[in-house]
């Protein structure tokens, strides 16, 4: 278990404040130890085992399955929406799903509605992203919740990132939406619960395609 490279600060700062208050008042030390603890809590990384089954696709989110549906999207084309809502309590690190190539990176200011609101995914502050499989486009979208502010990331457009690999995460209770190719069978029902890199949510056909289009978002 590790902490998320975004908790580092926020973390430290925490720690050094917790001991300040200690030599104030032995009480708010405490109160704010606790804050810390929660903090480092929130910011943890685990390790994931990612599934060597080259023709799985895993979550890219920790949480519960709240939307499944074909849908047309901009960059994935008309696909299967999955779409997973984290609680305050679930890890925010994001993960990408497959092997491929980051090919754009979209950031939308917005509202903060509840995340598992329906039209969430389409006002509440996001972040696009889009990846090149060999199966197809894959569409990720990052929605910040209520309760969630700042949505961060660690990859670049032309990146070439593995599946499993960690991109980013949203503070403080979220929803992760992907958009994957029709090709690929959906392995999850709504109301299923999923981990970040290890939950498999879709298997590709052997053959693989070429599907999706290339519409800018």
């Amino acid at each position: 278990m590790g902490l998320a490279r975004e908790g580092v600060v926020p973390v430290v700062t925490a720690l050094f404040m917790t001991m300040g208050a200690w030599l104030i008042s032995p009480v708010l030390g405490v109160i704010l130890g606790l804050c810390t603890a929660f903090l480092a809590w929130f910011y943890r990384e685990p390790h994931v085992d990612v599934p060597t089954d080259p023709l799985s696709f895993v979550s890219p989110a920790n949480g519960k399955v709240v939307e499944l549906e074909v849908v047309d999207a901009p960059f994935a084309g008309k696909s299967t929406k999955i779409g997973i809502f984290m609680s305050v309590m679930d890890v925010h690190v994001n993960r990408i799903p497959y092997d491929g190539k980051i090919s754009f990176l979209d950031y939308k200011r917005g509202k903060h509605l509840v995340a598992f609101a329906p039209k969430s995914s389409e006002v509440n502050e996001r972040l696009y992203a889009g990846l090149e499989t060999k199966y197809g486009n894959v569409l990720l979208v990052q929605i910040a919740g209520l309760l969630a502010r700042r949505i961060a990331c660690r990859v670049r457009v032309g990146q070439r990132v593995p599946k499993g690999d960690a991109y980013g995460m949203i503070r403080f209770g979220s929803k992760v939406d992907v958009y994957l190719p029709l090709a690929i069978k959906p392995m999850v029902k709504i109301g299923d619960k999923v981990k970040a890199g290890s939950s498999v949510i879709g298997l590709a056909s052997d053959e693989g395609s070429e599907l999706g289009g290339q519409e800018s978002i």
